[in-house]
């Protein structure tokens, strides 16, 4: 039995309270999802700038109402410390998501990015301080390793951010790390690395790249990519998210908390390699798209070469273990694509 299984069957005989910030969005839907599947009481905050009111719907949709009914909503903003009160009182885990992600996004508009995560990501320590919460579990980035050149990613070796989105959430974990000295408050910070799975909004000008491909696919548009194809990243399935947030809110092991883990597979494509990936796999529903070849353009700004984690200590100190390398995942997710996204008006890349 893995520490995870181990995990699922412990949260099912005991309840606790627990609250997702960014609760609407993709991965906090995910978490809210399993959550309620595994009988617990969960809160949720959320503004809708990047989430969606339908990825209730969704997790609504396969959840017993009896466990539907353990899930409390709370529309607001991090960035207002009353709202981050309310949401983190009588909460026994934090599991910290909201914020705007993307490079590009904040290389737009650094100044919103910088409100949202890092006032909103302080006015959540202090509101989950200040209401005792046991842990705080937030979302980091692979993007701390900035220019750092080295591959594996290892946690204690990173460069110099590469953007305005890099430096927010370098600064998190700078933050954490001064509220565990201070304050003895417990965080773990999770190093996200290009996480994709069901639920992931493939419209906007910021949508990662595997629904946007997915949807510019299945609606016959043109597909792009940035650069000569041969960038690389660690893929990393939604349900591998899902275990290290709950692994590390609820971790025994002393040695585990005020610390920083990569979330990956350990292992990378290309994005030439992901393009033939999905039209593989979406090729089997479209025929058409045996014949679909990429356009290429320009690298974009601010974008790391080459990224693969090192999930050693994750393993090691959390019992981490993915459940999906990035086909398994790919075949997993695929199915959720096809069912959402056909039919619908695909967005122009």
């Amino acid at each position: 039995m893995t520490a995870y299984d181990a995990l699922k069957d412990s949260l099912t005989a005991n309840q606790s309270s627990w609250l997702i910030t960014g609760v609407a969005g993709f991965i906090g839907s995910n978490l809210l999802e399993r959550l309620l599947t595994l009988g617990q009481n969960v809160t949720g905050l959320d503004n809708f700038a990047t989430g969606h009111h339908h990825n209730f719907d969704k997790v609504r949709e396969v959840v017993s109402a009896k466990q539907w009914s353990r899930f409390s909503f709370i529309e607001g903003d991090i960035s207002n410390l009353d709202s981050c009160r309310e949401a983190c009182h009588g909460v026994d885990y934090v599991l910290h998501q909201a914020a705007l992600g993307s490079v590009p996004r904040s290389l737009a508009d650094p100044i919103t990015t910088n409100e949202s995560n890092i006032t909103g990501f302080l006015n959540m320590l202090v509101a989950a301080r200040d209401a005792k919460v046991r842990r705080f579990v937030y979302a980091a980035s692979s993007s701390t390793y900035g220019d750092h050149p080295g591959l594996p990613k290892v946690e204690e070796r990173i460069g110099n951010p590469l953007s305005p989105y890099a430096v927010t959430k370098l600064v998190n974990e700078h933050y954490a790390q001064v509220f565990a000295r201070c304050y003895d408050f417990k965080t773990i910070g999770l190093r996200y690395f290009n996480i994709f799975g069901r639920r992931q909004d493939p419209n906007g000008a910021y949508a990662a790249v595997i629904p946007k491909w997915v949807a510019a696919m299945i609606g016959n548009h043109e597909v792009f990519i940035n650069g000569d194809g041969e960038t690389s990243r660690d893929f990393c399935y939604i349900d591998n998210a899902v275990q290290a947030n709950l692994l590390a809110a609820t971790s025994e092991n002393p040695e585990a908390t005020d610390q920083v883990y990569n979330i990956a597979v350990g292992d990378r494509t290309t994005l030439n390699q992901l393009f033939s990936k999905i039209r593989e796999i979406l090729a089997q529903s479209y025929p058409h798209l045996n014949e679909t070849a990429p356009t290429y353009r320009d690298f974009r700004a601010g974008d790391v070469r080459h990224s693969l984690a090192d999930i050693g200590k994750a393993r090691e100190l959390l019992g981490y273990e993915p459940s999906h390398n990035i086909d398994q995942g790919l075949a997993e997710a695929m199915s959720w694509y096809i069912d959402d996204l056909a039919g619908s008006e695909a967005p122009l890349m």
